[in-house]
């Protein structure tokens, strides 16, 4: 490849991998012209799979990331490929994938995400226990922080909630609540939900309050508008905290 088409290509990748989480649109207009110039270099082929798998091109990106795969030897985005076989609505394709030979090679949290599209290709089937199943893992049981440990612990939290286990899924609601400090996930929300409470702004602060309470505090009663406002202005309880949004 001449160093002039190399260097173009490059800039279009790196333009590809900031704009994947945010304008994953544009991301991919950058990814398909690197392809279009390179097709046969393996990490072209990997950004134009991510990207395509971004915006919801699952055949393509499955193509894209199967090249990948031969070119590089990678197995680092099973997980995807999986996942884009269930997009294609093919749920035992994407079981066989969850199981190749190659899954003992990936690093933990690309086992993790394997095993999250396992259990999501079983509810595809209607195998609840099944999905449930294939979440447990011994990592299922980590009480630190890790990149992976909310996104498990909601996943599973999930399954239960479906299961009609609601008191379990009220505990991995609340697991993965605690160590989502990226806000990957809506356990709060799911969480104050189980518990009957509403998640309110409050000058840029979260508070979790009852929902009757918090229907009350929007309309007061006709006819005591004015009555006791002092009285009716709600402080946090005792026990209740300003909750972190991110």
């Amino acid at each position: 490849m001449p160093r002039s088409l190399a260097e173009t290509v490059a800039q279009h990748l790196v333009a590809a991998g900031e704009l994947l989480e945010e304008k994953p649109e544009q991301a991919y207009e950058h990814a398909t012209y690197a392809r279009r110039k390179a097709s046969r270099v393996g990490a072209v082929r990997e950004a134009a799979g991510l990207a395509a798998y971004r915006v919801g091109k699952w055949q393509e990106a499955l193509s894209d990331l199967r090249a990948a795969r031969r070119m590089t030897g990678q197995s680092s985005f099973l997980p995807i490929m999986a996942d884009c076989e269930r997009g294609l609505g093919r749920p035992e394709r994407a079981l066989e994938t969850t199981r190749e030979r190659d899954v003992e090679q990936l690093e933990v949290a690309e086992r993790i995400e394997l095993r999250i599209v396992a259990s999501g290709a079983r509810r595809d089937l209607g195998q609840l226990e099944a999905a449930r199943v294939e979440l447990q893992v011994p990592e299922l049981k980590e009480r630190r922080a890790r990149p992976w440990t909310a996104r498990l612990f909601y996943a599973y939290a999930d399954v239960l909630l479906e299961l009609g286990r609601n008191e379990e899924a009220r505990e991995y609601f609340a697991r993965a609540s605690a160590v989502d400090r990226e806000g990957l996930t809506d356990a709060d929300e799911r969480l104050a939900e189980l518990e009957g409470v509403d998640i309110v702004d409050a000058d840029d602060d979260v508070v979790w309050t009852d929902a009757e309470e918090a229907g009350n505090l929007e309309e007061p009663p006709a006819g005591q508008e004015g009555q006791d406002r002092e009285e009716r202005t709600e402080e946090p309880r005792e026990g209740e905290s300003p909750r972190d949004s991110s």
